[in-house]
């Protein structure tokens, strides 16, 4: 268990690149993210070196979007004082990191991912029998692993992917994390906590290594979370020797399940681009306006004084994440007597959506007039970014024991 106070807690998370952001991002990622800033230490990164994996052919959509998703994240609350913000290919060390791991990790882990070959037949229009494909779940770790996430906030369909990044941690860790008088050091650091914490913490050790003891590894860990004398480097031996292998180098991070986006289409399928039937956080109020009034409705309701039942429309969906008790039992009873027509009740979904996009819209307007502004919160957010992750480049080059250059 991870016992590290949540706001010390480091979140990383990305999202690629693909065009102006809608509704479903919002309710989806955006809102998580707003709300995770407040008490941890968290990275969002612009993934414009993952789009390149599937969108090769036609990167300079991709540059262009990088600047309008961070317009984007900026309108919906994300603040560049309380994260760090910033552009994935602005941080060469991912791509350093990337490539190292690529000499320890065997083909087979990354052919079992199981969203490879679900991607391969869903985007069969593109030609993703490429290399870089292949490694994009490895990317994806090497992004986590540089900047020693605790957590990393995703779907039930990515989990595979952190587990593939902890995998991949372990098999470095266990390679590389072998330095000269590794025992001898961790000995040491372990008299540093105290007589009677030194022998808590032997005890726990055997526990686990000898029967396996996973509540013992657990307790020793936790122990280990609330020494303030110990150094970090003394303390990262300790962490390695209670599992036998050598110093953890890279950390394991683990998943922070999100919830499934709740925030259904203008078709009731999930609001996707690819489904076009999408609301973006900037489309103008009109368009917003009109695009509800043309939404499909019950199709037994084909005059007016039809009932129906809105189990059967879209737009009732949208009333569950838009409107309150008093609005839904008024939908329920209107619809079902025909006492209100289709129009009536799309009403308040209109204004609930205009009404939550227009503090966003606003925010966004000011952005867009001074793009230099974003450009420098990027710039600010990749510099920072990089200064963690030479960090982490240190530590890996000195365990492999390559000399190292920066």
């Amino acid at each position: 268990m991870n016992t590290t106070p949540l706001q010390n807690q480091r979140i990383v998370s990305g999202m690629r690149p693909t065009g102006k952001l809608h509704l479903g991002h919002y309710h989806g990622v955006l809102k998580n993210w707003v709300d995770m800033q407040l008490n941890h230490e968290c990275f969002f990164f612009v993934a414009d070196w993952h789009a390149l994996t599937t969108h090769y052919a036609s990167p300079y959509e991709i540059a262009r979007h990088v600047e309008d998703m961070a317009i984007d994240w900026l309108a919906a609350g994300i603040s560049p004082s309380s994260a760090t913000m910033f552009v994935q290919s602005h941080v060469p060390e991912h791509a350093e990191l990337h490539l190292m791991l690529s000499m320890i990790t065997p083909l087979g882990w990354l052919e079992r991912v199981p969203t490879y070959k679900d991607q391969q037949e869903k985007l069969r229009d593109l030609d993703l029998a490429t290399y870089g494909f292949l490694g994009y779940p490895l990317l994806q770790s090497a992004d986590i692993l540089i900047y020693k996430a605790d957590l990393v906030p995703v779907g039930e369909d990515q989990v595979a992917h952190i587990e593939l990044t902890r995998e991949i941690a372990r098999r470095f860790n266990h390679l590389y994390g072998r330095e000269p008088g590794f025992e001898e050091k961790a000995e040491q650091a372990a008299d540093k906590m105290g007589k009677k914490n030194a022998k808590l913490y032997r005890d726990l050790r055997k526990a686990y290594q000898e029967r396996g003891d996973t509540e013992a590894l657990k307790k020793a860990q936790a122990l280990l979370e609330g020494q303030q004398n110990v150094s970090l480097g003394d303390r990262e031996r300790l962490f390695g020797y209670l599992e036998g292998c050598g110093k953890i180098i890279l950390s394991e991070p683990q998943a922070a399940l999100t919830k499934e986006s709740k925030m259904p289409g203008l078709d009731g399928q999930k609001m996707s681009k690819s489904y076009h039937n999408t609301i973006a956080l900037r489309e103008d109020p009109a368009d917003v306006e009109k695009k509800i009034r043309t939404m499909p409705t019950d199709p037994a309701r084909v005059r007016r004084t039809d009932p129906g039942n809105p189990e059967h429309c879209p737009v009732w969906q949208l009333h569950q994440v838009y409107s309150d008790e008093s609005t839904r039992q008024w939908v329920q009873e209107g619809c079902r007597t025909a006492g209100i027509g289709c129009l009536d009740c799309k009403r308040p979904v209109i204004e609930g959506v205009q009404a939550e996009l227009k503090p966003i819209q606003e925010r966004a307007a000011d952005y867009e007039n001074d793009r230099e502004r974003v450009r420098k919160v990027l710039r600010e957010g990749s510099e920072a970014a990089r200064e963690v992750a030479r960090e982490t480049m240190r530590d890996v080059f000195e365990a492999i024991h390559f000399t190292h250059h920066h």
